[in-house]
């Protein structure tokens, strides 16, 4: 024949069906709660602690917190710290050892990620200074003539530069040999002029 609940049971019972909007949970006595918090997730029981005040749940919330930090971090990390506080003879309440551990991932992880990140941008800068140098250099001098008329346009260039100069030294020295005659011929009329004319002695006159 099967046990009828008591009026308790159906209690306990409803509020488990219910966890999930359970807040503040008074003067509930304590192996009740047992009850009804070990069907809680991690974030309903941290609300129910939150909600609660002026009264300490770590009787019964205690051994769910560790349960959590098993399931969170692992067995081998969990006996690390029972053993940690059993050499140095210290306790410390589950949820907060869930708490400091969990940040302490966080910041491993925001420090990994700011490592990477790091590495990303100085990757990035030592691409964007080699496209810099790259455009900024000046090519080599290109080896390829362009031809006109089958002839190199550099010896075109040459050829016309000699040329000039060489028109150049001819003028000169064109210019130079007319110059002399005209000098001469002109000293020379100079010199015949003077001798054509007689001098006079000079009379006195007494």
């Amino acid at each position: 024949m099967r046990k009828v609940p008591s009026l308790v049971d159906l209690c306990v019972q409803l509020a488990i069906d219910n966890v999930r909007y359970l807040g503040d949970v008074g003067e509930t006595d304590f192996h009740l709660l047992d009850r009804i918090l070990s069907h809680c997730t991690l974030d309903q029981l941290m609300h129910i602690e939150n909600s609660t005040e002026g009264r300490d749940l770590s009787p019964v919330t205690d051994k769910l917190w560790k349960k959590f930090y098993k399931l969170q971090f692992g067995v081998d990390s969990t006996n690390t710290v029972v053993e940690r506080m059993r050499q140095r003879k210290v306790t410390f309440k589950w949820r907060q050892l869930y708490e400091a551990k969990l940040k302490e991932r966080e910041e491993a992880t925001q420090k990994s990620l700011d490592r990477i990140k790091q590495r990303y941008q100085e990757e990035d800068a030592r691409k964007q200074s080699r496209q810099v140098q790259l455009c900024t250099k000046v090519p080599p001098p290109s080896k390829k003539r362009s031809f006109y008329g089958g002839v190199a346009a550099s010896n075109i260039y040459n050829t016309k530069s000699g040329l000039l100069k060489k028109a150049k030294l001819e003028f000169i020295n064109s210019v130079s040999s007319t110059r002399k005659p005209i000098i001469n011929a002109g000293f020379a009329a100079a010199s015949s002029s003077s001798s054509s004319k007689v001098t006079k002695p000079v009379q006195r006159r007494f």
